[in-house]
């Protein structure tokens, strides 16, 4: 009789999935800085060669603004669909 302490089944899944959540979240946390950080040079560039013209860093704001929204949605929102919406799939296939 062993008195080892097994885990549950499913655990290595779940460690898994919580692990790729983390680096998700993580990526993010760099994808804002880096967002941050080279829009706040583009400004800076901006204000001091043309204060008063055009206000060209919104291009690369809007732009790659669009692209983090996109990020934060994958991140928080998630790509995986829930297991009711598998299993509801996966009925109406074999159904065809």
């Amino acid at each position: 009789m062993s008195t080892e302490l097994r885990e549950p089944a499913g655990v290595d899944e779940l460690r898994a999935a919580a692990i790729a959540r983390l680096r998700k979240r993580r990526d993010l946390g760099a994808h804002v800085l880096a967002y941050v950080l080279v829009n706040l040079f583009l400004n800076a560039i901006w204000w001091v060669t043309t204060p008063d013209g055009f206000y060209r860093p919104i291009f690369p704001m809007l732009g790659w603004g669009i692209g983090l929204v996109f990020h934060v949605w994958d991140v928080f929102v998630g790509s995986a669909p829930p297991e009711d919406a598998i299993q509801a799939e996966m009925n109406r296939m074999r159904r065809s």
